[in-house]
């Protein structure tokens, strides 16, 4: 206790009335919980530290690329392309709309006989004869998927569709139930999402979720959004979205404005546990993601992201020639990963720095993505170290 007399200097400091035994009692208490919250803590961190989500790749270069004006794939292109695909990595294949041709369900057929790895999915519009094409076209898949889908947006409301908000619940229901009724997992679509209202995609996701939908993807189906309003439209719906059983969302991005691919890894940052998209960004008007773009940025962002992915890096450039050479579309020389300038460096400081040290200005290795080696083609901007090493190696076009 403190006395309140003063004893000259200081205060006088009495320890008659401690029980002292008590006093040590409690204090080994204290210590234990104290080394028990720690110890607890340690682990929580280490928990939180080295969990990484997976994030599930689909394709839809078959379907969605397709639809890209002048590309018309045989059946057994498509076949040779979905065995790619799978070579790379890719989680689910969407092989086509078998509703649309005899062809396209042809293809579907085909496609779903040989992957043995991946999934094999088909579109379908919430229409039942659609499901129907798709259950008859997957029947030999060993890992059958459904995706269907219906416009949500106001000017799809009025224009396209003519059915007012309860229309579409209804319709929602109404097929993502029939399609569980076939499939043991459906992924719903709410076509040009990022252009509904918020709270009506909120009651459109839910009602497909309440049917059964596994998987629910958020399409910017004309490359209207930005990162900052995804996250927030991600955010709303991860929050929100109630589930007596697991479901995953994906996104799928257009290009129009630009911003595919900050979109698509915005979403993923923002919960998305499934990305669509096709191989060089083909698809219709400015294209689709590039999912090669996604992987690599995952791969070399990994401390931000903090995702994987089953893709095989090093099958990168051996995928997109493969669609390149079929869909007859030459992958731009400037193109991310996969450009024929993505690691050559002609600038002279450039090439000084790279032939010190490749990193300087490669963030990307080439041999990542399955490029032999970068390169350091001679120009009026080349320096005098590129020089002597390109008369070292005797060729104009010096490799490293």
């Amino acid at each position: 206790m403190v006395s309140k007399e003063a004893t000259g200097v200081g205060i006088h400091l009495d320890f008659s009335e401690i029980n002292l035994s008590h006093t040590v009692s409690v204090i080994e208490h204290d210590l234990e919980v104290g080394e028990d919250f720690f110890l607890n803590g340690l682990c929580i961190l280490e928990k939180e530290l080295s969990m990484t989500r997976k994030v599930e790749f689909f394709d839809t270069s078959l379907r969605d690329g397709e639809q890209t004006p002048g590309v018309n794939f045989s059946i057994k292109e498509k076949v040779a392309i979905a065995k790619q695909l799978e070579k790379w990595g890719i989680s689910v294949i969407e092989a086509g709309f078998p509703a649309a041709s005899p062809d396209s369900f042809a293809a579907v057929q085909e496609i779903a006989k040989v992957i043995t790895k991946a999934s094999v999915t088909g579109l379908a519009r919430s229409v039942k004869s659609d499901i129907d094409a798709c259950y008859e076209a997957l029947k030999d898949a060993k890992h059958p998927q459904l995706h269907v889908f219906i416009a949500t947006s106001p000017i799809h409301r009025e224009f396209k569709l003519k059915k007012s908000k309860e229309e579409i619940l209804e319709a929602v229901k109404e097929h993502v139930s029939y399609a569980r009724s076939k499939f043991e997992i459906v992924e719903f679509s709410p076509e040009d999402a990022t252009r509904t209202e918020l709270d009506f995609l909120f009651q459109v996701v839910q009602t497909a979720v309440d049917a059964g939908a596994t998987y629910i993807n958020i399409p910017d189906t004309v490359g209207f959004t930005t990162p900052e309003e995804f996250a927030n439209i991600f955010d709303y719906l991860v929050a929100n979205v109630t589930s007596d059983h697991k479901v995953v969302f994906g996104v799928h991005c257009h290009d129009d404005l630009g911003m595919a691919t900050a979109n698509t890894l915005t979403a993923i940052k923002h919960g998305a546990g499934r990305v669509q998209g096709t191989i060089n960004g083909i698809g219709e008007r400015a294209g689709n993601v590039a999912l090669e773009e996604v992987a690599v940025a995952l791969e070399i962002r990994q401390d931000y992201y903090q995702v994987e992915s089953d893709i095989v890096l090093n099958e990168t450039i051996n995928t997109s020639e493969l669609v390149s050479r079929f869909s007859g579309i030459p992958v731009p020389k400037n193109k991310a990963v996969v450009g024929g300038n993505a690691f050559s460096h002609e600038s002279g400081i450039h090439q000084d720095g790279v032939l010190k040290n490749p990193l300087t200005y490669e963030i990307i290795t080439p041999e990542l993505v399955g490029v032999k080696s970068n390169s350091l083609p001679l120009g009026k901007l080349s320096g005098r170290h590129a020089f002597v090493e390109t008369q070292r190696t005797g060729s104009r076009l010096c490799r490293i």
